[in-house]
């Protein structure tokens, strides 16, 4: 796999880590071991959370399981082209209210996103592919995984050996490399939000 420092040039030292770690579509198919995927949520566990209540929820199907039709088929047509090839399809949630107190939980999003991060930044490090994606359907994933009414649906992501860019349909081929950033200049401010 491709790191993104052979192509990528940050513009302020960074860790390399957060340079190389990109997101391939292309998967071999082979299916991960239960040990391998557990330390990713493991990674997830310890990111920082609001209150440290772990808002973060995962639902999440192997290929090799009765669960994998269900998961795969709540994909658009673009990413289960691709996707069909992980090892395992990972659907976030996170609670939008706290479970000590019941009160709305203003970061649920922004905490899970943290757990999103370490989850692949785990993943690049075992040398998995792990692809975010919003392109599924958001209301057949809550009724369909029975996903109760205080979390919210966040994204999924698919988990997988790499494989050759030739697994990929043919108009994604030529995509499959890592990409740029705008400037951190474009991003950030300092001071109230320019006019």
């Amino acid at each position: 796999m491709i790191k993104g420092s052979e192509i990528r040039k940050s513009d302020h030292p960074i860790e390399p880590l957060l340079l190389d770690r990109w997101s391939p579509r292309a998967m071999s198919g082979e299916p991960i071991s239960p040990e391998e995927l557990m330390r990713l949520f493991e990674a997830a566990r310890w990111a920082p959370s609001s209150f440290n209540a772990q808002q973060w929820r995962a639902l999440y199907a192997r290929c090799d399981t009765e669960h994998w039709p269900l998961f795969l088929g709540l994909l658009g047509d673009g990413n289960k082209s691709w996707a069909k090839n992980a090892a395992v399809l990972v659907l976030f949630i996170s609670r939008t209210t706290f479970e000590y107190n019941g009160e709305p939980s203003i970061t649920h999003s922004y905490d899970t996103g943290a757990a999103w991060l370490s989850f692949a930044l785990q993943g690049f490090r075992q040398g998995l592919v792990v692809h975010g994606m919003e392109g599924f359907d958001y209301d057949r994933a809550r009724t369909e995984l029975r996903i109760p009414e205080q979390f919210q649906v966040e994204a999924m992501a698919a988990v997988g050996w790499p494989g050759p860019k030739e697994v990929l349909p043919e108009k994604l081929q030529s995509r499959e490399s890592p990409n740029d950033r705008r400037k951190v200049t474009e991003s950030v401010q300092e001071g109230p939000y320019p006019q």
